[in-house]
């Protein structure tokens, strides 16, 4: 008897990596011993790392006033952090008067299929995959189509990244579907 699975498809968004310009001159260093939720070495990396509590997110804030911003799962999240850090600046004399343009970089979303997957029939039927079980337990898949790469995993879970939108992680998940329907009929 095969035990069919009465879980169904779903993703959810887990980190939104965005970036954007303050368009001015950050004191990285007068940053990193005025504030307490900042970690900055110069001779490792020429970025300083703030972390927000609420919501929670971290960033990286470059002297150009250049922001790389990871940990949101919404973009009223991402604008919510990317305040916190402009106000934390004001902290240091800094006035930034400009909205700052957010681009974003990167969608993380995690969920299922909503089925079973044989990872071995995929590695051999599908195009563009990567799977090494003795090393990982997931099968790398690169959809070219959906400019979406998803980790794959037998019991059905997913990891997407890549996307751009929301909207590109559901048509992503959708071609998915349809390519394993594909493959396993």
């Amino acid at each position: 008897m095969v035990k069919k699975k009465t879980e169904k498809r779903d993703i959810t968004v887990v980190n939104i990596v965005v970036s954007t310009s303050l368009k001015h001159d950050i004191p990285l260093e007068k940053m990193a011993t005025t504030l307490s939720n900042t970690e900055y070495n110069p001779e490792q990396f020429p970025g300083l790392v703030i972390r927000i509590k609420e919501p929670r997110t971290s960033a990286l804030i470059f002297s150009s006033g250049k922001i790389v911003c990871t940990g949101a799962r919404s973009m009223e999240k991402v604008e919510e952090s990317i305040k916190k850090i402009i106000k934390s600046l004001e902290k240091i004399n800094v006035k930034i008067t400009i909205k700052p343009e957010i681009k974003i970089q990167n969608i993380v979303a995690s969920g299922s299929v909503g089925m079973d997957l044989n990872l071995n029939t995929l590695a051999m039927k599908l195009e563009n995959t990567e799977y090494e079980p003795e090393q990982f337990p997931g099968l790398v898949y690169k959809l070219a189509a959906a400019k979406a790469t998803f980790l794959l995993f037998s019991n059905g879970k997913v990891v997407c990244t890549g996307t751009k939108s929301e909207k590109e992680v559901h048509t992503a998940l959708d071609m998915l579907i349809a390519n394993l329907k594909k493959v396993k009929a």
